[in-house]
């Protein structure tokens, strides 16, 4: 069996290390970070922090290197979701099914323009390049995913990627519906993210200064509120995420605040955007959501075009 993992960068490395590690599976690992791919083939993928081990993994930046797939895991930012599955798709063939454990919703309707079978995912944990080939592991966590309902994956399918994945090291539940797990992600996301990216402030530093750790909650009340107008049951409460995330070892950027440091276009789009689309559909005002969301923007302009 083959897994080829779509964006090699801190999430979609900690999956590759892991499913590498366990041996049950071939990996293969494709990403447009030619440094980084060289330097996995050379030396190996490198985790440290939350855990520390080095792994043999397939690696390379040229799609057409890729052989055939019985699973894909899509991982890069979710602004590059269609390019990446474009040069990708050629790995996954009619039987094949895709998961994405990207941040925000839209993800999937995306990867199935491309693919048969995808599955819908979200994952807590987090990390951050620290070299080529060298990923730093900063939070652990859990993966939830289950069937993208327009595509009719198949459970099983589900339910046998989530078990590699947890015989691996990287606990994943399989779940009929996802929707909740993957919007329980999005609000802690959507709440979290701007207000690091904007603040500069750390996860922690964010969750204990008050004025900020007061808008973290008005903003997963807004949030919340178009959940429950679109019928959908969460999985758990983003307010403990953000405490887990706070409570991390070390000071954990989101990767929102990584972008804008980098001054690199962020995923707004698929976060408070995404929020501030389905409030208009569900009817529900979303003001917070779309402030942040325009403020992103705005930041995002200044950096090509600030007069």
């Amino acid at each position: 069996m083959k897994i080829c993992i779509v964006g090699c960068g801190a999430v979609g490395s900690l999956f590759a290390a892991h499913l590498a590690k366990a041996g049950e599976i071939e990996v293969w690992a494709y990403d447009v970070w030619k440094e980084h791919t060289e330097a996995i083939r050379k030396n190996g993928l490198r985790l440290s922090g939350a855990e520390e081990f080095t792994a043999t993994v397939h690696a390379t930046s040229d799609p057409n290197e890729l052989p055939p797939c019985d699973y894909g895991i899509v991982a890069t930012k979710a602004i590059h979701t269609k390019h990446a599955i474009a040069q990708a798709a050629r790995a996954f063939g009619e039987g094949s099914a895709v998961c994405s454990v990207q941040n925000g919703v839209g993800n999937e309707e995306i990867l199935a323009e491309h693919v048969k079978y995808v599955i819908r995912g979200t994952t807590f944990p987090a990390g951050h390049p620290i070299a080529p080939g060298h990923i730093g592991y900063d939070i652990k966590g859990d993966t939830w995913i289950g069937p993208f309902e327009p595509t009719q994956t198949p459970m099983p399918c589900v339910e046998e990627l989530a078990g590699l994945m947890t015989r691996s090291g990287m606990n994943t539940v399989a779940l009929q519906d996802a929707r909740g797990a993957q919007w329980t992600k999005l609000i802690f996301n959507a709440s979290t993210n701007p207000v690091g990216a904007l603040t500069l402030l750390h996860h922690g530093a964010a969750t204990r200064f008050a004025p900020t750790e007061k808008l973290f909650e008005d903003l997963i009340l807004e949030a919340e509120a178009v959940a429950n107008a679109l019928g959908i049951k969460l999985h758990g409460d983003p307010r403990q995420m953000v405490q887990k995330g706070a409570n991390a070892p070390g000071k954990h950027r989101a990767s929102m605040l990584q972008d804008v440091l980098a001054k690199r276009q962020t995923e707004v789009d698929f976060m408070n955007g995404a929020i501030v689309k389905w409030g208009e559909q569900a009817g529900v005002p979303t003001p917070l959501n779309r402030a942040l969301w325009e403020l992103i923007k705005g930041l995002e302009h200044s950096w090509t075009n600030p007069d």
